[in-house]
């Protein structure tokens, strides 16, 4: 499979999935702001938005939107990282939705946003308040989201990553601080972080020279 990233974004979950199955894959890094991959190819051939992750299966079918990828890579490098059926599989769902749309989308889709006014940005981080509060009540006594470690929590590590780079202070939520700390030293995390730490700094030199 290949997954087409950019580093530190929302992506890096479906690199925790594979690095978590011991999985091989393909990575192609893209600069979402030319919407090029780095050897110069149109992305918007490949994903119209020319948003990330993408992925191409190995029988070269594409796939876009974070849940639907880290479920559809679960379902088939390991038998561990999502539920298959029932109840516990439509948490994952819970989790997932919750995680995309009020946390990436609601809070740091605005926060990030460069023509986002002040006034926004401040609504979108009192507006957060309430879903960490509601995060930090799930994961006091908990290791994970769900039973075990799962793509939901691959995908929430990499939206906390975040907060470092914003006023928001999880250690007024010590669960939930917690919980960042423990998930990054995991190893596929860590692994996964320290890979594209040094292609985020690349991406913002290329940026500053153009």
């Amino acid at each position: 499979m290949e997954l087409y990233f950019s580093p530190l974004a929302c992506s890096l979950a479906t690199r925790i999935a594979f690095y978590e199955a011991g999985a091989s894959a393909t990575y192609v890094e893209v600069d979402t702001k030319t919407k090029t991959t780095l050897d110069g190819r149109d992305f918007r051939k490949l994903n119209p938005l020319g948003l990330v992750p993408t992925l191409r299966t190995d029988d070269g079918a594409v796939l876009t939107e974070n849940a639907a990828i880290l479920q559809y890579v679960a379902d088939r490098v390991s038998s561990d990282l999502a539920p298959k059926e029932g109840f516990a599989r439509a948490q994952l769902q819970q989790w997932l939705c919750f995680i995309g749309t009020e946390l990436h989308k609601a809070i740091f889709g605005i926060v990030f946003d460069k023509s986002t006014s002040a006034e926004i940005k401040a609504y979108a981080f009192e507006k957060g308040k309430s879903r960490w509060e509601m995060l930090n009540t799930h994961l006091t006594g908990r290791e994970f989201l769900l039973d075990q470690f799962s793509v939901a929590d691959a995908y929430l590590v990499t939206v906390l990553n975040w907060c470092q780079v914003t006023p928001i202070k999880l250690a007024d939520y010590p669960a939930l601080d917690a919980y960042l700390n423990r998930l990054r030293a995991r190893p596929s995390v860590a692994k996964a972080l320290a890979e594209e730490l040094p292609l985020y700094l690349k991406e913002q030199a290329r940026a500053k020279v153009a």
